[in-house]
């Protein structure tokens, strides 16, 4: 069974006999025994008889939580007044809000933040478009937006239903980078649609982010984009999954002693993340990457791929390898798996050259075992939050885009995210660099700034910036 955690928490609200002076010891105790975790108790009234009581409880799912509450129930002496999912009370109404930034308290402030005063800035806009970065919100706002195709690891559940992640999305960007972000759910899947809407809504924002789109339909959605919009368009699940992984790929070799150019990285599942992260790896001058998907490791002479497998058969697996991911993590110095769960045994580990790094991010279930892998692997990562080296898009995104806004970008070059992914792994410093940890935490607070600031200045030098007037 997976370990307690927040996302299955609950509150019981419990009715007991004022005079019972242990029912409480007995209580926890019974949600010990179901392999729950207390979190917190709090005596809600104790002036009546029966005494009211909260207790909030983490389980490790929906049917471990129902089955917490039925062995308290069950208890002498103690009621189970009411079972509140904690989650499921987060969402009510939405994470999201909007507020006026100045303030509209008299005549004054109505006649500059909107009419009459407003058309003075309608008409400075007009004359030059470039102003809207600044004087309106677009030069702060960013659209998530999503078909609700391929929302985490629940597959095609359709736009209303990727809501909450779109939302929690955009509370990330505001919580860690200050960017006001609004999600965009849009009812249809097809590409043309999409791209055609999102170039009709784009004069509004300052970046297009890409959410949970299906490939190989994101790779040709976010390619149209680019080419059509003057602000930059990024696929989190594909360059924010590569920016993390790169980074924490430099420091997992600094610990083993290795050079990025003289490694071969065997990366299994290349959909959006896979893709990005071979492309990304190639940019930074890995030795050689050995792709692996559905048809085995992927090689130049194999027919029937798509022109995604086909550009990176054209330009990995230099050794001619053959087979399936068995062969393939034979002799690698890495393996980066971002497809699916229990496809990796500890005996393929024990194949790979010296000082193995294995980075096992299906999500929430990985590859392998990350206690298995850690018994051949000199670091592991994963993409789980009570896992050490947890690959997190939201140590780039924020940052990503707070640079790009920042600095006008009209893009988000190869150049830009390379320099994220070293920024990203020079937060953690030397003398605390250990096999577990290679990346920063989330909450590390110079993560948004100094991957901002990478950003902005290689935006920069890249001249992906709108001119100002």
């Amino acid at each position: 069974m997976p370990s307690p955690n927040a996302s299955y928490s609950i509150t019981l609200r419990l009715q007991l006999a004022a005079e019972d002076a242990r029912a409480i010891g007995r209580v926890t105790t019974t949600i010990g025994d179901a392999d729950g975790a207390v979190a917190a108790m709090d005596f809600v009234d104790t002036t009546q008889d029966p005494v009211t009581v909260d207790i909030t409880v983490n389980a490790a799912g929906s049917d471990h939580a129902e089955a917490i509450a039925k062995a308290v129930e069950r208890l002498d002496g103690v009621h189970v007044h009411r079972v509140s999912d904690r989650t499921f009370l987060l969402h009510l109404r939405g994470k999201l809000e909007v507020r006026p930034t100045v303030p509209l308290k008299t005549r004054d402030d109505l006649s500059m933040a909107y009419t009459p005063g407003v058309a003075r800035v309608c008409q400075a806009i007009a004359a030059e478009p470039e102003d809207a970065r600044r004087l309106t919100i677009k030069g702060n706002t960013v659209a998530i937006v999503t078909d609700g195709t391929a929302v985490l690891g629940l597959g095609d559940i359709g736009p209303a239903a990727a809501l909450p992640v779109m939302e929690g999305k955009a509370a990330l960007f505001k919580q860690f980078a200050g960017v006001d972000a609004w999600p965009v759910c849009l009812d249809t899947t097809d590409v043309d649609e999409i791209v055609r809407t999102v170039e009709l809504l784009a004069p509004a924002y300052g970046g297009i982010n890409l959410e949970d789109i299906s490939a190989p339909r994101c790779f040709e959605i976010e390619d149209r984009l680019r080419e059509r919009l003057d602000i930059p368009v990024f696929h989190d699940d594909q360059h924010g999954t590569a920016i993390v992984a790169l980074a924490a790929l430099h420091n997992a070799l600094r610990l083993v002693d290795k050079r990025l150019e003289d490694i071969t990285v065997t990366v299994c599942g290349i959909g959006s993340a896979g893709n990005a992260i071979a492309r990304l790896l190639l940019r930074e001058g890995v030795g050689d990457v050995v792709a692996v998907d559905r048809p085995g490791i992927l090689a130049s002479e194999m027919d029937d791929l798509d022109h995604v497998h086909r550009w990176l058969a054209e330009r990995t697996n230099r050794a001619g390898r053959r087979g399936g991911l068995r062969e393939a993590v034979a002799g690698s110095d890495v393996f980066i798996g971002v497809s699916r769960p229990d496809l990796l045994a500890p005996e393929d580990i024990a194949t790979m050259r010296s000082g193995p790094i294995v980075f096992a991010l299906a999500n929430p279930d990985p590859e392998i075992d990350p206690v298995l892998a850690r018994e051949h692997a000199a670091v592991v990562a994963t993409g789980r939050s009570d896992q050490p080296n947890q690959i997190n898009n939201v140590l780039a995104f924020p940052g990503v885009f707070r640079g790009a806004l920042d600095a006008r970008a009209t893009a988000i070059t190869d150049d830009m995210k390379v320099a994220a992914a070293r920024a990203l792994a020079d937060v953690v410093a030397p003398d605390e660099l250990r096999a577990t940890y290679i990346i920063p935490s989330v909450f590390n607070e110079r993560v948004t700034d100094v991957v901002a600031g990478a950003v902005r200045d290689q935006a920069r030098r890249d001249r992906a910036v709108a001119p100002t007037s």
